[in-house]
């Protein structure tokens, strides 16, 4: 169906079921305005800008209050997969803390070409962060081997990392 929805305004419970992020469903970001202003009560002064700094803010206040808890000097890692999310949480711990991140990216072997390459040359050379590379392309790639199932392949993956970061 082309949409889904539900309401119980008297329980105050709305749900609706799309894509309103896409740029080909109309008038999506009005919908996710009237949900998030209108419905959840929520006032609308959030912008890019603060959202990083009050992150940072809090990432940086998290880190030192654990460091001061545990008499430990505040090392931070965060594992690097390649994509948006970790690259947007290494970039925000990196603002935070600076050299006390080390960034750990798992070259599984199944990137674009130059992909792993690229992730280098952009966070170490060129934003400066501390990167450690980890070839594992020979050990993912055995325990691919003959796998056809992609669920299959989605766990074997994630064991993998597991076992890779251990």
């Amino acid at each position: 169906t082309p949409y889904a929805g539900l309401a119980d305004a008297s329980r105050n419970l709305y749900g609706i079921q799309f894509h309103p992020e896409v740029v080909h469903t109309p008038r999506g970001k009005d919908v996710l305005r009237n949900f998030v202003v209108d419905i959840a009560g929520v006032s609308p002064t959030w912008t890019a800008g603060n959202f990083i700094d009050t992150t940072v803010a809090d990432i940086r206040d998290r880190v030192d209050a654990h460091a001061a808890a545990t008499g430990s000097d505040g090392l931070v890692i965060c594992a690097l997969s390649g994509g948006v999310d970790s690259a947007v949480a290494a970039a925000l711990v990196h603002r935070a803390v600076g050299d006390r991140l080390t960034c750990i990216y798992v070259d599984h072997g199944l990137m674009r070409k130059r992909e792993s390459e690229l992730l280098r040359a952009t966070f170490a050379e060129n934003l400066g962060m501390n990167l450690v590379m980890i070839d594992a392309r020979e050990r993912f790639l055995a325990r691919l081997a003959g796998v056809i199932d992609p669920e299959q392949k989605r766990r074997i993956i994630g064991d993998e990392f597991i076992r890779v970061f251990e």
